[in-house]
């Protein structure tokens, strides 16, 4: 009996994986939970555990190659059943190959196939898997005028991803028999001429330092530029007097750090705050899921850590129910983690609103790009000691930090948000030994 091992879902929106290396080949004996292959995503580097004893049948996808969630991406022959017999082409779409089963459980992928017109003189049917469908209807790209590079001429994600990254104008892709289509143009204006696009190269000079991309940092790359293409991000600051926090936290860090093992950070402080604000004002706490926004109930705050090549952020999971001591505790504990590189997927997945520490390295001013899905993005800045304009007209050299809050604007309006920043900053300002326990 043969069994599939898919692409698994190694995290919350993650929607495909590229295959880093294969430990495993053809005719190896495997164990159930023997790692098969090294995977990166945009979230995490990973391994595919196997879900059966058996022997590996096919390999299907190709170090390099990435390939969507639930796709198969290598056969396993179950103990005591005869291996498969290798297919005689190899013109299987891995899109349509998503089943129900090996690591990932999914629904089998419902396709539309549609009839184009003639191209390269054979005719020619489009297959438009689900995520091919959404990614085209998002940026108004009709699939008729888009050639596929894929098996027969097959549209792919990669396809419509690169027309987007065009600018929006339907590129031309090589078909199975080497001949160029012709597309029509994104404008519906008539045009005389089409310019040829572009692609500026940077050119090295003595003394310069070329450094490839590390997976990593590709896989981050493409993240980012997925948040920027699909979410119109607003932007707001608030400048907050944390002179009574900081009096607060500096009386009990020394005694807290002998008791405890760990700092108490002013960070804890921040998050906390950000947490009760949330639960005031929920739809804060949303994401965007096509024709309907999603408001969590969780409370699970999302923070930034980094490493001297990768941006990894790991979740405090109900930030909302823990003493500002046990969200000392987590920060602290995932940001071993992470410099150990023991983060597992259940640390990064869950995510509902991200608090990023950019004080940590000076920044008093910055503009975050939204983690997606969710609808936020909150900078905490740098505390500087600034002359403050007390009431009675005195001067003070007050602790003053900004909050810059970086917001999806199909979810949330300038109105809601100025709130909840408002309640933040009233929280902070009014946090002392009186008003807020540490434990």
């Amino acid at each position: 009996m043969t069994q599939n091992i898919v692409m698994p879902q190694l995290g919350e929106s993650v929607t495909e994986g590229t295959i880093d290396r294969w430990l495993v080949k053809p005719g190896d004996t495997v164990k159930k939970y023997d790692s098969l292959a090294e995977v990166t995503t945009d979230k995490v580097t990973a391994e595919i555990p196997s879900s059966f004893d058996g022997v590996i049948g096919e390999i299907l996808t190709q170090e390099g190659e990435t390939v969507p969630v639930g796709a198969v991406v290598c056969t396993i022959a179950v103990e005591g059943a005869a291996l498969p017999e290798a297919p005689k082409e190899k013109t299987s779409n891995l899109s349509s190959a998503i089943m129900n089963a090996g690591v990932q459980k999914k629904v089998p992928a419902q396709e539309t196939p549609m009839k184009v017109e003639k191209i390269g003189g054979q005719d020619m049917k489009a297959r438009y898997s689900p995520a091919v469908m959404r990614l085209a209807n998002a940026h108004a790209i009709d699939l008729t005028t888009v050639s596929g590079s894929g098996a027969q001429g097959r549209i792919t994600r990669k396809d419509i991803q690169a027309i987007i990254d065009n600018g929006g104008a339907a590129t031309q892709l090589a078909t199975p028999d080497k001949e160029r289509i012709p597309t029509a143009p994104a404008s519906t204006q008539p045009v005389a001429e089409t310019a040829p696009t572009v692609v500026a190269q940077s050119t090295t000079e003595d003394g310069d330092i070329v450094i490839p991309v590390s997976k990593v940092r590709a896989a981050i790359a493409k993240n980012m530029q997925r948040s920027v293409t699909e979410i119109p991000h607003a932007w707001m600051m608030m400048e907050v007097d944390v002179t009574g926090l900081v009096a607060y936290r500096d009386s009990l860090k020394d005694d807290f750090k002998a008791r405890e093992g760990f700092s108490l950070t002013y960070f804890a402080f921040f998050v906390k705050a950000v947490a009760q604000a949330l639960k005031e004002f929920p739809e804060i706490n949303s994401t965007w899921s096509g024709d309907n926004i999603i408001q969590k109930k969780a409370i699970n705050l999302s923070i930034a850590v980094a490493t001297d090549d990768a941006l990894f952020v790991p979740v405090i999971k109900n930030a909302d129910d823990k003493s500002i001591k046990g969200i000392a505790k987590e920060i602290f504990t995932l940001a071993e983690k992470t410099k150990q590189g023991k983060l597992t997927m259940a640390d990064m997945s869950g995510g509902t609103f991200t608090v990023n520490n950019t004080g940590s390295f000076g920044s008093v001013q910055s503009m975050g790009i939204i983690n997606h899905p969710q609808a936020a993005i909150l900078q905490i800045e740098n505390i500087v000691k600034k002359p403050v304009i007390l009431p009675g007209g005195m001067i003070a050299a007050r602790d003053i930090v900004n909050l810059c809050l970086s917001l999806d604007h199909r979810i949330l309006d300038g109105l809601v948000c100025g709130k909840f920043l408002s309640r933040v900053k009233e929280i902070l300002e009014n946090t002392n030994k009186s008003t807020m326990s540490v434990y």
